[in-house]
């Protein structure tokens, strides 16, 4: 049984985002800003319906989706795309598709302890966050 992951997550550290954002093509002053923020992440996890909240000073990113189910996410506040995405569970994993413009695109969530973590993909970039569960 994969586990459940609510709960409020403090972000911890990350690895690549600078590249990372580079193979989304998103420009280099807002490259600059995304770095410098320290994201917290709040998931409500219930059966196989999860809401995933991305939350800084700037703005939040909200993704609520039912497990296995594709479904059309717009990642405008991103970078301005619309992808096929799918998020499903590989093992204690929660593994995400976004099929669209770019190649590899995705991320996958895992714990280890109370630390989350974040593998985020495209193209041949890959980025990692972590998270310390504080609630």
């Amino acid at each position: 049984m994969p586990p459940n992951l609510t709960g409020y997550y403090r972000f911890v550290s990350q690895e690549n985002m600078d590249n990372y954002l580079r193979a989304l093509d998103i420009n280099v002053v807002l490259r600059k800003l995304v770095c410098l923020l320290k994201p917290d992440k709040e998931i409500i996890h219930t059966g196989d319906h999860m809401v995933i909240r991305t939350i800084t000073s700037l703005r939040d990113y909200v993704m609520d989706f039912d497990l296995g189910v594709q479904f059309e996410e717009d990642l405008g506040p991103v970078d301005g795309r619309k992808c096929q995405t799918t998020v499903s569970w590989e093992g204690d994993q929660l593994v995400c598709e976004q099929l669209g413009e770019k190649r590899n695109r995705g991320w996958r969530h895992w714990l280890e302890g109370d630390h989350l973590h974040l593998r985020m993909t495209a193209e041949d970039e890959v980025c990692v966050q972590v998270f310390q569960k504080v609630k």
